[in-house]
C-alpha cells in the first residue's frame, strides 16, 4: 500500500446528529464544552441546526435534521460513531464526577486493557441519543 503525502494537523471536530439540539448542548456543557458556533442549514427545503460545542482543543459538532424523522434516522444509520475517546489524567475522579453528576455510565468501575506499554483504564457513558463517550486514561 502506497501513502499518499497528507498533513493533518489534529481532530477538527466529531460530527454526531442529534434530536433534540439544545438536550444535548446542556447535556456537553455539563462535561464543561462552550457553545462556540451555532447556525443554521437549509436541507430538502427545511432548516437543519448546527452547534459547535469546544472544551480545550476538542471540537463537537452537534447538528439536528430539520424532520424530526430523519433526525431519528440519521442518528442511528448515517456514518454512526462507535465512540469519541477523551484522554483524562486520573480515570478514578472523572469516574466519581460523572457519577455524582448523574450521568449513565455503562461499566460498575472503570476497566483495565492490555493497551499502550503499561495499560489504560476506561469506561464509557452514554449521551442523550446514545452516543458512547469514553473516558480513557493511559497508565
Amino acid at each position: 500500500m502506497k501513502l499518499i503525502n497528507l498533513h493533518i494537523n489534529r481532530l477538527q471536530h466529531i460530527g454526531i446528529p442529534v434530536t433534540d439540539l439544545d438536550r444535548s448542548a446542556t447535556f456537553y456543557k455539563r462535561l464543561g464544552f462552550t457553545d462556540v458556533m451555532h447556525a443554521g442549514f437549509d436541507y430538502n427545503g427545511g432548516k437543519g441546526k448546527v452547534k459547535m460545542m469546544q472544551l480545550k482543543d476538542i471540537t463537537l459538532e452537534l447538528y439536528q435534521m430539520p424532520d424530526p424523522e430523519l433526525a431519528q434516522i440519521r442518528t442511528r444509520q448515517n456514518g454512526r460513531i462507535d465512540h469519541i475517546a477523551f484522554d483524562v489524567d486520573d480515570i478514578e475522579q472523572t469516574y466519581a464526577v460523572l457519577k455524582n453528576g448523574g450521568f449513565f455510565i455503562v461499566e460498575p468501575q472503570p476497566v483495565f486493557m492490555p493497551f499502550w506499554k503499561k495499560g489504560c483504564r476506561y469506561f464509557i457513558m452514554l449521551g442523550p441519543d446514545g452516543e458512547r463517550l469514553e473516558f480513557n486514561q493511559v497508565l
